[in-house]
């Protein structure tokens, strides 16, 4: 299964994964699309940039993507369908982490279980104080949850861990390629509850940074990711 590793894929999701083989990976670690932007159907469907794009009140021009305008129940029941495919290539014991925020949260957990995962808990990622509020009356909306669990029992680490309930990173323009890419720095920390070697799968690849974060501490890769602009940009940052 060379073919696979250390590469990013572009197509599909669901098409690929159903192409791997079981017990194969060591760890599932993705940024699968929200669907939460937007109180209102209308809202939800509206493209991405529109509701993505705007930062601190500057336009940051990047490329849209696919799959965020689902209500609720259409989410859950697509998440069903992948990490019903992840628990099939996930190797036992392996880990599961997929990014969610706030308002799909408790959707998120009920996907995970439903998939047959044992939910294990949820991590902060603390955007710090530069994260927006609506206005002066709001907290800030400065924390993203990470939702992991394991394929089975949880073994014990012996190349490192407990690993932090909570990381502080800033989002830096410098480092972001993608209309909701996470930092560099916080997915080489999550990449790391696996050993050097590793396989970590990002179905939901992006602009790569969970393949980059891989890469960079000596871990295996494999990704896939629907846009074509975003693969490329993946490969780009790859090979460099």
């Amino acid at each position: 299964m060379n073919q696979y590793l250390n590469k990013i894929i572009q197509g599909d999701s669901l098409e690929i994964l159903r192409q791997l083989p079981s017990n194969f990976v060591d760890a599932v670690i993705t940024d699968p699309p929200y669907s939460s932007g937007g109180m209102t159907l209308s809202q939800k469907n509206q493209d991405p940039i529109k509701k993505y794009e705007q930062t601190n009140n500057k336009i940051v021009h990047r490329a849209t993507f696919f799959g965020d305008n689902k209500d609720t129940r259409s989410w859950l029941h697509w998440c069903i369908l992948w990490i019903s495919e992840w628990h099939r290539i996930l190797k036992p014991g392996g880990y599961f982490l997929m990014f969610s925020d706030w308002r799909q949260l408790p959707t998120a957990t009920d996907a995970l279980q439903m998939g047959e995962l044992a939910w294990r808990g949820i991590v902060a990622w603390d955007k710090t104080e530069g994260s927006r509020a609506p206005h002066k009356g709001y907290f800030r909306h400065q924390c993203e949850y990470i939702v992991w669990g394991t394929k089975g029992g949880c073994p014990k680490a012996v190349h490192g861990g407990p690993w932090p309930g909570c990381y502080r990173f800033p989002i830096k323009q410098s480092d972001k390629f993608h209309l909701t890419g996470k930092p560099t720095p916080l997915m080489e920390k999550l990449v790391s509850i696996v050993p050097e070697g590793s396989i970590i799968l990002d179905p939901f690849a992006g602009s790569g940074t969970t393949l980059v974060a891989a890469k960079n501490t000596g871990r295996q890769f494999i990704g896939i990711e629907k846009g074509k602009e975003y693969a490329a940009v993946a490969e780009t940052r790859l090979s460099a």
